[in-house]
């Protein structure tokens, strides 16, 4: 029997890639591999708390893709929705952790990754959000590109269409795009 889908959460979630033990990554011989994106976290995290959750995502059909795939599933996110692709990159992020006084340091690789490549249409969110009750997103998923901007604002203006509640991480990041440009569309989302 399928279970209602309380709770659906869209957005990016990158391949971490860290050193083991503080060390520096110039120094590093072996990287630790995580999964990690705001919006899977908030599925996950309501997922044990109770609700029904649906994770949706572009990925890249690759075992980096399954590996994130896996990921939600593990944790109970109902990974149905999730729009593939054979020719894209999934995005990867560097975390140096610090030891005191050394900050921790991230670098990022997303650019044209899976999720930054996708287009309005791709996602069918009247049949997404058939039954759902609340929507969540974040200003990093509008951020990555025009085409990721336009599909964001869709899927929020289906799911108030459709009566859904919609809760949205602004999540402002200089470095993936301008105030001006975060005004405009992060005003069209809210």
């Amino acid at each position: 029997m399928r279970q209602t889908r309380e709770l659906v959460t869209f957005g990016e979630t990158m391949i971490r890639l860290s050193p083991p033990e503080h060390q520096r990554l110039e120094q590093a011989e072996q990287l630790d591999v995580h999964v990690g994106g705001s919006e899977l976290n908030v599925a996950v995290a309501a997922q044990r708390l109770g609700l029904q959750t649906t994770y949706v995502t572009r990925l890249t059909r690759n075992p980096l893709g399954r590996m994130i795939e896996n990921k939600a599933r593990e944790h109970g996110v109902d990974t149905s929705c999730i729009v593939w692709t054979d020719d894209d990159r999934i995005g990867t992020y560097f975390v140096e952790f610090g030891a005191s006084p050394r900050p921790n340091a991230v670098i990022y690789d997303r650019k044209d990754s899976a999720i930054a490549r996708i287009r309005p249409g791709e996602v069918d969110w009247k049949k997404v959000f058939q039954e759902a009750k609340i929507f969540h997103t974040s200003g990093i998923t509008p951020a990555l590109s025009l085409t990721a901007a336009e599909a964001t604002v869709e899927a929020v203006d289906t799911a108030k269409k459709m009566g859904l509640k919609v809760s949205i991480d602004l999540n402002y990041r200089a470095r993936l795009w301008s105030q001006e440009r975060a005004r405009e569309v992060m005003t069209k989302l809210v």
